[in-house]
């Protein structure tokens, strides 16, 4: 299949596409967005980005859902849950995961011109009166700012490694080190990385660069509580993402079962809205375990979402799968995925 990639992007998939063949199919789907990039956003890592959109590739992959398929609101995603009601063919769920600003400031007023729902997950971090990022967001862009160094230390059991100097090695030490720092609750997190910041020489009150400009702030900041508040009152839904967006599987059972049932009953208050659905961060077999499955049903929550492809079904209402879609796919790359071909071409293969 990775062989075959480049020619089903490039060539396939956009000649199916034109030629109507996805929009036959009868298959249901669930998408998860991660934002969309604000007006006037220059991104300079690719790699930090990828999970983001153009607001030019939204509004397009919008107006083919509307004209091909049917999207549905999560209000009857739900009743589908419960067998208490049919979804029609080509039924699409749209959620949206991290609870970004840009979440409000830019796919709320799309998603309301072509009058349509979204299920929207946010974080602990968006209970918070402050402006935020997300922790491990934090941590990668003080990475990609530290210098080489000699230094090394340990917080809390956690080494702060000697950061490399390439970019693509710092990444790797970046995706260790998040793995390694879902072992600590959220707080030791947060020591961890003004320690760390220290030691990588990385300069005082760095964070201004990034939630000061008022285009910046919508990439990186963090929906705070007034704003969960006006995306449910404009008519979305609001969903849970844990309090603080950890590895679920490398935390311990009291830290993990935290995560997951106090953000429910957390965001219930500030959203105002039954929060009904959960998302796992991250959201892969990696992160995510049988004992987070069933975290995730005894918190009281009617479903939960991974951010893999497969087919939808009531069977597990607590590993859903769902379409991670990144600023990669072409349209008819995003259609293949959507009307379920692209799964169905991968399990024929392998």
């Amino acid at each position: 299949m990775r062989v075959l990639s480049p020619l089903l992007n490039q060539v396939v998939y956009p000649v199916l596409g034109r030629a109507g063949y996805f929009s036959s199919r009868t298959s249901a789907a669930v998408i998860t967005y991660h934002g969309v990039l604000p007006q006037g956003y220059r991104s300079s890592d690719h790699f930090l980005d990828a999970s983001l959109l153009t607001t030019e590739t939204f509004r397009s992959q919008l107006l083919l859902l509307k004209r091909n398929y049917n999207v549905i609101s999560p209000g009857t995603f739900r009743e589908w849950l419960r067998g208490t009601l049919d979804v029609p063919e080509r039924a699409v769920l749209l959620t949206c995961d991290d609870g970004l600003l840009n979440n409000l400031t830019v796919m709320l007023p799309l998603l309301r011109q072509y009058d349509l729902q979204c299920l929207f997950f946010v974080t602990g971090a968006s209970l918070d009166a402050d402006a935020l990022m997300l922790w491990y967001i934090e941590l990668y862009l003080m990475m990609m700012e530290g210098r080489e160094g000699d230094a090394e230390a340990e917080f809390c059991g956690v080494r702060v490694p000697r950061l490399k100097d390439a970019p693509h090695e710092k990444r790797i030490q970046w995706l260790n080190l998040v793995s390694t720092l879902s072992l600590l609750d959220a707080c030791q997190r947060l020591e961890f990385l003004e320690e760390a910041g220290r030691v990588w020489g990385v300069a005082a009150g760095w964070r201004r660069r990034y939630l000061d400009d008022s285009v910046s702030r919508q990439r990186f900041q963090v929906l705070d509580q007034a704003q969960v508040e006006e995306l449910g009152a404009a008519g979305m839904t609001i969903g849970a993402h844990t309090l603080s967006h950890p590895e679920l599987s490398r935390q311990p059972a009291e830290l993990a079962a935290r995560e997951v049932m106090v953000c429910r009953h957390k965001l219930k208050e500030c959203a105002g809205q039954p929060v009904w659905a959960f998302a796992f961060p991250f959201g892969n077999p990696a992160t995510v375990g049988d004992r987070d499955l069933r975290l995730a049903e005894e918190a009281g929550y009617e479903c939960a979402f991974m951010n893999i492809p497969g087919p939808l079904s009531r069977t597990n209402k607590f590993a859903l799968p769902r379409i991670h879609v990144t600023s990669e796919m072409s349209l008819g790359v995003f259609e293949a995925h959507v009307s379920g071909f692209h799964e169905s071409l991968r399990r024929l293969l392998y």
